[in-house]
């Protein structure tokens, strides 16, 4: 094994350690599909914004093409196909049932008001009753959501939560309630006795040391090749929980001390890391998905600033309110400002734009992906706008899907 390794390496070993450089499947896509790429990722992050789609459903869809999303809700319903719970990992996220153990250290500290939101522990504090009345009431009626509470509505963002929400929130952190499913995208809360199969809440809790050597070795698993603040990150674990565990996995063999070419920090290789000679990956990327969402691992590894601007005001966007990153190759080669305008049925480029050293075939290869991405939301029309400096070659890529509609200004 190399100790240095080339930039170029160090991006197909990320691009592959993420299941992006794998061909699509040829044929219907299973719940067997779904279970290898959660192996691999270990988490779906969760948002709430759907200018596009839901952010945990695109991770999917990047890897494994159209997939049916029925697939994914059913792993994170009730019954016995549920394989999939919600809890505070890399922000909120849905991870496999077998994490459960993994976060009890976080749900006992966050019991004792440690490390979450010091508004919200503040607030804890000081009203032990009200979770304790809201916890009885899930326990004794089931599946509850805080808008079922009379008197719970709030005022919008967590400052504004009415006392109800709080509890429920607390009680989440807690591991006291978890999520028994969605309505819309609001929780219903049920007690883990009811969510959890038995055979996982009733496996043996790891010591937080072990617990977090673990999530360490699962992040590095993901990322394939990263900084120890990259690992960190992954699963938000903090600079204590972290003291000496990378040393434990180096010398346990899970994880090897590199340097990669350009970067100041000493990198850690995944010791089952595949050191692809080539990637044939084609990928539209969420914002949150886990090859970009820590931003300056994707600018060392792709050279490629990139920051969200849903909360920048539209005048000082640069590139526009929720932009996805198209990874092609090893390379991300371009960002696009998508919409998904459901009730006139289109998906809408708003502006496109090019990296430099972007080939030549980038607005082709975009415009199939975003005709694959119409469809697969159950779009009937998709509009591009020349807008960006890709934009108008975009369009015209474009030109020949029965799909591509004209707006009135580029007829």
């Amino acid at each position: 094994m190399k100790e240095k390794i080339s930039l170029a390496l160090a991006r197909r070993i990320a691009v592959a350690a993420q299941g992006l450089a794998e061909p699509r499947p040829a044929g219907p896509i299973t719940r067997r599909h779904l279970t290898k790429v959660l192996d691999r990722l270990g988490l779906l992050q969760i948002d709430s914004v759907s200018a596009v789609v839901r952010a945990h459903y695109m991770p999917l869809f990047s890897r494994l093409g159209p997939y049916p999303m029925s697939l994914l809700d059913d792993a994170a319903s009730p019954g016995r196909k549920r394989a999939l719970f919600e809890y505070w990992a890399h922000e909120a996220s849905l991870l496999p049932l077998e994490a459960w153990p993994l976060m009890r250290w976080r749900m006992e500290r966050a019991s004792r008001n440690e490390e979450i939101y010091g508004g919200l522990a503040r607030w804890a504090e000081a009203n032990g009753r009200m979770i304790n009345e809201i916890y009885r009431r899930v326990a004794d009626n089931g599946p509850t959501a805080a808008s079922d509470i009379d008197g719970a509505k709030g005022k919008g963002g967590w400052w504004g939560w009415s006392d109800e929400k709080h509890a429920f929130e607390w009680l989440f952190w807690a591991g006291r309630l978890t999520t028994a499913a969605r309505r819309g995208f609001e929780r219903l809360y049920d007690v883990p006795e009811r969510v959890i199969p038995g055979k996982v809440l009733n496996l043996p809790e790891p010591a937080p040391a072990d617990a977090h050597r673990e999530l360490l070795r699962l992040a590095a698993r993901a990322l394939g090749i990263a900084t120890a603040s990259d690992l960190r990150d992954y699963y938000r674990l903090s600079p204590s929980d972290m003291k000496g565990r990378i040393e434990e996995l180096v010398e346990s063999g899970d994880i090897l001390p590199v340097s990669v070419e350009g970067w100041r920090q000493q990198a850690y290789l995944y010791a089952g890391a595949r050191l692809k000679r080539k990637v044939e990956a084609r990928a539209l990327l969420a914002p949150f998905d886990p090859l970009v969402w820590e931003r300056a691992r994707a600018e060392r590894l792709f050279d490629f600033r990139y920051r969200i601007e849903i909360y920048t005001p539209a005048e000082k966007r640069q590139y526009g309110y929720y932009v996805m990153p198209f990874l092609l190759g090893d390379t991300v080669v371009a960002r696009i400002d998508l919409r998904a305008d459901r009730p006139t049925g289109v998906l809408r480029a708003m502006a496109a734009y090019a990296e430099p050293g972007a080939p030549r075939h980038t607005a082709e290869t975009l415009a199939g992906e975003l005709d694959t991405m119409r469809a697969w939301l159950g779009l009937e029309r998709l509009e591009i706008l020349p807008a960006g400096d890709l934009g108008p070659a975009l369009l015209d890529a474009a030109d020949g899907s029965p799909a591509l509609t004209r707006s009135a200004a580029e007829a």
